[in-house]
């Protein structure tokens, strides 16, 4: 897993955030077996046998149609009159090779490898990410010519899929937007096959269409990039401002011309003053960061707290905390739209969890130079916050 995260970092660093990433696309070929390690067909079996995944998770689509689910499925009815649909593997298989494509969206929640994959690759571009798997066998399109409302990262597993690329034809089109994009011309302006081990950065607004029509199947991982755009700033400067008392106010539909207008001008000196402030984008995205929705990730049997147990093993759910230090010294921890304040001899320990990885509990507590059983205490905190989770770990 270490060896896939840098092989796809590597390609990612300053150069590709200066000059590839929001602006064009980009094609890295690379080994066959680059992402073996990372999800097998193996996987996917396992994962469609042992979850009950119903619709939108799970779907077949054809040109950008879902197949109704009992194409593939069969009711079950318990003794209790609950019904659920059961994969049938006879009829999957003869819709997948009739041209449908397969989606199971979120892998990264249902799979521990792409999942931590998918933390890095949060930790690296300071966002939200969602990794969805395609699997597909003839050269029947399953979305047809389509743009997404956010960039994404495929890295091609297994086989091999044509993509056609035709560009954009809106600047940053949003999913809710004033208009939608012209329709993008009749031939692409790049077309390229990936092949296992390749991977492809496509922004978002880019026209493209997918097949696997290379005569052989095709397992391809999506990796969806949450956007953070001058939208999300005006609605969380329109937020932050809800503390002056103008912003409170009531518009004065009733009220004179004079009124409205000094309501207005109010409002303007307002927002004069916070896009006056040149840290205002840095401090909008250290607020997105300290409020990142972290994952879900139980803390079982330790329900009434961490116990004093050196070969307990703790990790931060999040990967964009903010770890700080106020006037006096005491560290302040952000995340997950929470703050704590600890004692300032927790900020070496807090570091750790804030820069990644799993730490025991011992080494954690050796870090801060305070007992095992403070350090247990100060990580049950975080694990009621839902911002840690634990396990123990044997050796």
């Amino acid at each position: 897993m270490t060896t896939v995260v840098a092989s796809v970092v590597a390609h990612l660093g300053e150069d590709f955030l200066a000059q590839v990433y929001g602006r064009t696309y980009l094609h890295v070929p690379g080994e066959a077996d680059r992402f073996s390690g990372l999800l097998s067909w193996n996987d996917l079996n396992a994962l469609l046998t042992h979850h009950r995944l119903e619709p939108p998770r799970l779907r077949l689509s054809v040109d950008g149609e879902a197949l109704p689910q009992h194409a593939y499925t069969l009711p079950v009815t318990t003794r209790r009159n609950t019904v659920w649909h059961r994969l049938s593997p006879a009829d999957l298989h003869h819709r997948l090779a009739d041209g449908a494509t397969l989606v199971l969206d979120a892998i990264d929640e249902l799979h521990p490898g792409v999942g931590k994959f998918a933390r890095q690759l949060e930790r690296h571009f300071r966002t939200g990410i969602q990794i969805n798997t395609y699997a597909s066998w003839t050269p029947e399109e399953g979305f047809g010519v389509h743009w997404d409302d956010h960039d994404v990262l495929v890295l091609q597993v297994d086989g091999a899929k044509r993509w056609r690329i035709y560009g954009p034809t809106r600047q940053a089109p949003l999913y809710r937007d004033t208009d939608v994009p012209e329709p993008p011309p009749s031939e692409p302006s790049v077309e390229l096959v990936l092949r296992a081990g390749d991977m492809l950065y496509l922004p978002r607004g880019w026209w493209h269409a997918v097949a696997a029509s290379e005569g052989e199947h095709s397992l391809h991982l999506t990796c969806g990039m949450q956007t953070t755009t001058g939208a999300d700033l005006l609605q969380w400067i329109s937020e932050d401002l809800r503390r002056e008392a103008c912003v409170r106010s009531d518009v004065p539909r009733f009220g004179t011309a004079e009124e409205k207008a000094e309501l207005a001008a109010a409002l303007g000196d307002l927002l004069a003053k916070e896009f006056g402030d040149d840290g205002l984008v840095d401090r909008f995205l250290a607020v997105r960061d300290a409020t990142e929705r972290a994952r879900l990730v139980p803390s079982l049997p330790y329900v009434e707290g961490v116990p004093a147990d050196p070969a307990i093993v703790v990790r931060l759910v999040t990967a964009r905390a903010r770890l700080d230090q106020d006037v006096e010294g005491n560290a302040v921890l952000r995340a997950g739209g929470e703050e704590w304040t600890f004692a300032p001899q927790t900020v070496p320990l807090l570091d750790l969890l804030v820069n990644g990885g799993s730490h025991r509990l011992d080494s954690l507590a050796r870090s801060a130079g305070i007992r095992i059983g403070q350090a247990a205490l100060l990580v049950s905190q975080l694990v009621d916050g839902e911002l840690a989770s634990v396990e123990r770990r044997a050796g």
